[in-house]
């Protein structure tokens, strides 16, 4: 290669790593490129930024904050990943695949740009089988559904109303508008949470019983203090929502109790260890009849305390049970 290559090449990279930084204007590029006193003129500037789009690199100047930069999730820097950030890495990829569906290949898709940016050495790391298993109800939703998930999802980042008909859990149809606030993943189902303008409160729609959703122009302003997680907080399955909640006490067998004490279903609760290995637990939940069908999973292993009302419901599910296998 000439001196002359040689210099071009050395100010290409110059100008690589300044688009990388992401705060450098036209003028303040010529400066970070500049061999010595000698700054390049405009023209030649433009020139050395059109090959370099030219080869592929995704750089575009950012008008509203006068500088260069390259698409959102490039960058030509190598993330150095320590060991324990290498496993949650493997771990997320293994989250996907056991997710599945769009989700799962969106969190694969993250993966893989994490991977694409750490090295030689980090992808060989994550191409090894995962050390870590879920055992996670899978996603599966049909074309129809994967269509209301992606319009709905859309909806919700830019804050749009849809429209869209409904069959509820009884068969019942109906038609909603609604404003998408954000979205519940319980046992391989997808629930958006919305406000539904019809009932004039917050209420959770399954995604696979939505049909003919359109985004409608008509935009929405999420309240400051919706929060997700802190609406599902109350319900095993973060699907199911009351302004009141209802403190139910539970009791755990030795045999049980470290895996009780473990499964965090609900975010209100308090634990009370006791002498002889067993444990107590007080829920506070919105839904009776969810924690009822939980605490039977359980089997003799469990026994719900009080109140007396829920400790009557779970005899006469039992007796149902019963009268089943007679």
């Amino acid at each position: 290669m000439s001196a002359d290559g040689e210099t071009k090449v050395i100010l290409l990279v110059r100008l690589l790593n300044a688009i990388d930084q992401g705060q450098h204007s036209f003028e303040s590029l010529k400066d970070r490129v500049a061999e010595g006193e000698r700054r390049p003129s405009t023209r030649s500037l433009r020139r050395y930024l059109a090959i370099l789009a030219n080869a592929g690199f995704p750089l575009y100047f950012d008008r509203a904050a006068n500088v260069y930069r390259f698409a959102e999730g490039y960058s030509l820097k190598r993330l150095d990943l320590s060991s324990g950030e290498l496993f949650g890495l493997v771990a997320l990829r293994s989250l996907g695949a056991s997710i599945g569906g769009t989700i799962g290949a969106s969190i694969d898709d993250v993966a893989e740009k994490l991977v694409g940016s750490s090295g030689r050495a980090a992808r060989a790391r994550v191409d090894e089988a995962s050390p870590v298993a879920f055992r996670l109800s899978e996603i599966s939703l049909d074309k129809r559904g994967e269509r209301a998930f992606a319009l709905l999802s859309s909806a919700e980042r830019s804050s749009r109303s849809v429209r869209f008909k409904y069959r509820d859990k009884e068969g019942r149809n109906s038609a909603r508008k609604v404003d998408p606030y954000g979205f519940i993943i319980n046992a391989g189902r997808i629930y958006c949470v919305a406000y539904d303008h019809t009932r004039k409160e917050k209420r959770t729609f399954a995604v696979d019983s939505v049909t003919e959703p359109s985004v409608l122009a008509q935009t929405f302003v999420r309240p400051n203090d919706f929060n997700v997680e802190a609406y599902a907080a109350a319900s095993i399955s973060g699907v199911l929502h009351n302004d009141e909640t209802t403190e139910v006490r539970v009791s755990f067998a030795p045999r049980v109790a470290k895996a009780a004490t473990a499964a965090r279903i609900v975010a209100d609760f308090h634990v009370e260890h006791r002498a002889d290995g067993s444990t107590e637990i007080a829920y506070r939940v919105a839904d009776v009849d969810e924690l009822v069908r939980w605490v039977l999973g359980w089997g003799a292993q469990a026994e719900i305390l009080g109140p007396d009302t829920v400790r009557a419901r779970v005899a006469a599910v039992a007796a149902e049970i019963a009268e089943k296998y007679k």
